[in-house]
């Protein structure tokens, strides 16, 4: 597989992993942390993990992700996203902060977004191996009334604890482009535990799409929108199943389903652990 077609299938994985964490309204355990793997091609190509706090008037999500095993050495890769910020009981989650980290082999990029509690965006800064690239200046018509994707998910993810479903769409802003993510519920299924996923029950399954509205996007699709149309192509767009590890607790994404014509990415949920430190799953 050449480079950039393995760069473009981390960077869907990326997308769609940050856009699929989120947590239940008032949920029983203040932090859970989740470990996943990655298949391409039937092979573990890619280790994450996640974790979640939640409070009445706060909350924080952190998820990484990297490459492993021959991938690893061949296309050595690592991502780490955080969000945190002000919540309204437990609901309508702003954020006051969101970090981006990528590294892919000796050089990492850091973006670091910064919001007001009235919601208004306030900054972003760039930082390419441990330099601050001057700033540019950005057209509020991008920027305005936007939010980040992990945050954009809490919200979805809150509703859907009363409604069962996941849909809503909400306005972000990536460092270049504005954008609708939207959420659209398809009919729930039950999963059953397997060697690959540990998790067995009934689930909420969503399809995201992304939907562009201003900034810098190419003429042809590329990139995320390029496998997202492979999708739609082959008949789906990437999917998620949400499902709840615990009675009365979080919603975390269970599976994940990713077509492209270059294969299909799974993500299986491997272990969980609890803020009272019990753990489920493998090691």
């Amino acid at each position: 597989m050449r480079h950039y077609t393995l760069a473009i299938l981390l960077s869907v994985f990326t997308l769609v992993m940050t856009t699929i964490m989120s947590h239940s309204v008032l949920a029983a355990s203040p932090r859970t942390d989740l470990t996943y793997k990655v298949f391409a091609g039937g092979i573990n190509a890619v280790e994450a993990k996640m974790s979640v706090e939640s409070a009445q008037d706060h909350y924080k999500l952190s998820f990484v992700a990297k490459t492993r095993g021959f991938l690893g050495k061949l296309a050595p890769w690592s991502g780490s996203f955080e969000s945190y910020g002000w919540s309204e009981n437990g609901l309508n989650h702003v954020p006051e902060k969101h970090t981006a980290i990528s590294t892919w082999r000796k050089e990492k990029e850091t973006k670091e977004y910064f919001y007001k509690k009235d919601g208004t965006f306030d900054k972003l800064t760039i930082t390419e191996d441990g330099k601050v690239k001057p700033s540019d200046t950005l057209d509020p018509k991008i920027t305005n009334n936007t939010t980040d994707l992990l945050t954009a998910t809490m919200n979805i993810m809150s509703n859907a604890m009363q409604s069962g479903k996941c849909e809503g769409t909400s306005v972000v802003f990536d460092g270049k482009r504005r954008f609708d993510l939207a959420f659209n519920s398809e009919e729930g299924e039950p999963l059953k535990a397997s060697r690959y996923n540990i998790f067995e029950g009934v689930t909420i399954k969503c399809v995201v799409e992304v939907k562009p509205i201003s900034g810098r996007w190419h003429e042809k699709p590329r990139g995320w929108m390029s496998i997202q149309e492979q999708g739609r192509e082959l008949g789906t767009l990437p999917t998620i199943w949400f499902g709840q590890v615990e009675e009365g607790g979080i919603y975390v994404p269970v599976k994940v389903r990713v077509k492209t014509n270059y294969g299909v990415l799974f993500m299986h949920l491997k272990s969980f652990t609890t803020s009272d430190k019990t753990s489920h799953g493998t090691k």
